[in-house]
């Protein structure tokens, strides 16, 4: 059972193992890009990763800053058990600084106490497969900075049937990539923007290392992958830059990787800029669908046409989605059109 509890009054730090030792006596946490440098008792950007004696320690590990049961398309994923329950929770902190997080409550506190719900792995799992949820979603705030947690979860879920998976930014060193990803089963990568400019300002981040990562998604794993990217009026919805992503996509990983373009609010610290038009995400979806993806979503708007899933061969509606309600099924038991025949990519 997954508790609530009051505030904890102290942490209990969990050993990690992607760090190292600096000549100059700090120690370098090598979970991600960023590679905080500490001295005794500093924590890393994300917080809840910090420096005790000789190693780095997880503190956030076993708490959680809430559980929801979602349907899978909220994730958002389209094409991985569409229709199916994910039970999903997260903890605190971040690896980004991302000035429009929509999640900024929890992935920005520097409080502790926002952990007022305990559970061990095994409790998820049990919990889960009680609830009838297909699989386990790490979300709300990027798991990569509860990794640990994560992964022991995400073993605990394996053993019960339960699939996993990860809602992430992606930004992630190479090492604790392939510990990470090993675990998944699908993961919907945040690419926030298409350039680096975008990543600097606005992220305190690169762009880089994000791309790494879905290249080896696709190249090294098996984990079912779909994209997402939050459009900012102004700063990353230029024609221009959309088909560069969309281009990039393709290339690298193929046209069958879906594509989601969500629309923005007023949140955080980027309240003076105005939520996006349904317009600009349409017109989002038509330009990814002219560089060749084959399946690409509007959502955070109510758009039955850019929330289901076509046939890229014939046209014919294969999932009906009036926000995350299903509606019409045209695929058939082996995941094909109903129409031609045709395979539609995914986990059905």
């Amino acid at each position: 059972m997954i508790t609530s509890t009051r505030p904890l009054t102290h942490e209990r730090p969990h050993p990690t193992r992607f760090y190292h030792p600096l000549e100059d006596g700090r120690i370098q946490c090598d979970i991600c890009p960023r590679a905080c440098a500490l001295h005794e008792g500093q924590r890393g950007l994300c917080f809840v990763r910090g420096r005790e004696q000789e190693a780095i320690w997880l503190y956030s590990y076993g708490r959680s800053s809430g559980f929801a049961i979602d349907p899978i398309e909220k994730k958002p994923l389209n094409h991985f058990l569409p229709g199916s329950s994910v039970l999903s929770f997260g903890t605190a902190g971040c690896n980004l600084t991302c000035r429009f997080c929509q999640n900024w409550d929890t992935s920005k506190s520097r409080a502790m106490d926002r952990l007022a719900a305990q559970a061990t792995p095994e409790q998820i799992a049990a919990t889960a497969l009680r609830h009838d949820c297909r699989s386990v979603a790490y979300t709300y705030n990027d798991p990569v900075v509860f990794l640990e947690y994560a992964c022991d979860t995400a073993r605990a879920c394996r053993a019960q049937g339960i699939r996993n998976v990860a809602v992430t930014a992606g930004y992630i060193s190479p090492a604790a990539r392939e510990t990470f990803f090993a675990d998944m089963d699908a993961a919907n990568i945040d690419l926030k923007g298409f350039t680096d400019a975008f990543y600097k300002r606005l992220c305190s981040a690169r762009l880089g290392p994000v791309l790494e990562t879905l290249d080896y998604l696709h190249q090294e794993t098996e984990v079912w992958l779909e994209l997402t990217t939050l459009l900012i009026p102004g700063e990353n919805d230029s024609d221009a830059e959309l088909a560069r992503m969309a281009g990039w996509v393709v290339e690298h990983l193929g046209p069958e990787v879906p594509m989601h373009f969500s629309a923005f609010h007023p949140d955080y610290r980027m309240r003076d800029i105005p939520p996006t038009p349904p317009s600009t995400l349409s017109r989002a979806r038509r330009i990814a669908r002219e560089q060749g993806v084959r399946y690409a979503y509007t959502g955070n708007v109510r758009d039955p046409e850019g929330g289901s899933t076509w046939c890229h061969a014939c046209g014919h509606r294969l999932i009906e989605r009036d926000g995350y309600r299903l509606g019409h099924w045209g695929l058939t038991e082996a995941g094909t059109c109903a129409r031609c025949g045709t395979r539609c990519a995914g986990l059905f």
